[in-house]
């Protein structure tokens, strides 16, 4: 990959193993928008970007190279070398998945936004999912030219359950405001959780109301950029009681997030 400064703009050049459709809109980031242009918009950690491919060209629009070096490149883990992860995965199943979906990448997405947005979706459907956190920020959030931020745990935190009846989230509610309460005072330290060994991040994360097995899993890997992390939600079950009976395959050993997102696509659209 080639990276380039055009008219205020940065162009990632021959960007491999890169999708920007498959990987904001395959279920791990609730809060990007695909214009009529065809250009996808949204707002992360704060900043707004809109962007667009084509080919292997991705251009990131009124980005500075001090923004892309200080957050993009990170939230979309261009750091990492996924062309050489997956040509590890040696199971047919896997290969398939990505050659027909190829350029997934895991977004390191804000870590209390992540395990907001996942204690959303329990039990949720996408279009609902998106509705929920979308009034969340137009209610709570900063507003900004473009848009409003994902509110803080802090905000969250001094509200009360029916504060949040305009977001409409049911049960849920009483779960954000949990979670933002042990955020903000540290009984779940996010800080620790990113340098503790998986096991006891994940059960970290499980005092938090609401938070099970799958959410945990999903903040995580989404969050937190735990790529061990495999959550397990419906269509992935199926995959592994279909596909692997016996266990997860080796060759997907410390990658396990990569390749549950990729089989998660793959089977979720499989006919």
């Amino acid at each position: 990959m080639h990276i380039a400064c055009e008219n205020d703009n940065i162009v990632l050049k021959d960007c491999d193993n890169f999708n920007i459709e498959l990987t904001l809109d395959c279920g791990q980031s609730f809060r990007w928008v695909k214009n009529e242009s065809g250009d996808w918009c949204g707002i992360a950690g704060g900043n707004y970007l809109r962007l667009r491919q084509d080919g292997n060209d991705v251009t990131l629009y009124n980005v500075t190279p001090e923004i892309y070096n200080g957050f993009w490149k990170a939230y979309f883990d261009l750091d990492r070398d996924y062309k050489s992860i997956i040509e590890k995965y040696d199971d047919e199943s896997l290969k398939t998945a990505c050659s027909e979906y190829p350029g997934i990448r895991i977004l390191k997405q804000d870590e209390w936004e992540a395990i907001c947005s996942f204690i959303i979706s329990a039990n949720n459907n996408i279009p609902r999912i998106k509705g929920i956190i979308e009034r969340l920020c137009e209610n709570f959030g900063t507003k900004t030219e473009n848009g409003y931020t994902f509110p803080s745990a802090e905000v969250i935190s001094k509200l009360q359950v029916e504060d949040l009846a305009v977001i409409r989230s049911g049960f849920r509610a009483k779960y954000i405001i949990d979670a933002a309460q042990k955020i903000s005072n540290k009984e779940v330290d996010i800080e620790k959780v990113k340098t503790l060994p998986f096991d006891e991040a994940k059960n970290e994360l499980l005092k938090i109301k609401g938070v099970g097995e799958k959410v945990a899993q999903c903040a995580l890997l989404y969050g937190f950029g735990r790529i061990e992390a495999f959550p397990v939600d419906v269509w992935v079950k199926r995959i592994v009681e279909e596909l692997y009976p016996d266990g997860l395959p080796q060759c997907i050993k410390g990658t396990e997030g990569i390749a549950q997102q990729y089989l998660f696509h793959w089977r979720r659209n499989k006919q």
